[in-house]
């Protein structure tokens, strides 16, 4: 009985201890904005070390992707958006843009602009015809 009680203490301790990061994942949601566009999917290192990208670069980049470098969205003006997670602790976004790299895709998602980046909680990505 006193283990019982012990671990619902417990529990309950756990449960307020949370209730912090919860409320600052709720002012994420008041700062997002809702948008769709179109971009390539390119890997960071890559693209901004050496400045490749293209059809031939695209194995590189999923091996990339595959060692952790994050796979990003490069729009047509040149705006760079890192994905993001809402999670607690975050996933990377390389399993869902993987099979896109160097293609051109359509994102929807959440936007969030803080420290001078561009961010992206993906919602969706589809291949543009």
């Amino acid at each position: 009985m006193r283990k019982l009680a012990l671990t619902v203490l417990s529990l309950g301790v756990l449960a307020l201890s949370a209730m912090p990061a919860s409320a600052q994942m709720m002012q994420m949601a008041e700062d997002a904005e809702d948008v769709s566009f179109t971009a390539t999917v390119v890997d960071l290192s890559c693209k901004v070390v050496y400045n490749l990208s293209g059809d031939d670069h695209r194995m590189c980049s999923q091996v990339c992707a595959d060692n952790g470098i994050p796979l990003g969205l490069l729009t047509a003006d040149g705006t760079f958006y890192l994905p993001v997670s809402a999670g607690m602790p975050g996933t990377s976004a390389n399993e869902l843009l993987k099979p896109h790299a160097e293609h051109t895709v359509r994102v929807t998602g959440k936007v969030i602009k803080r420290a001078g980046m561009n961010t992206i909680i993906i919602e969706s990505v589809e291949m543009e015809e």
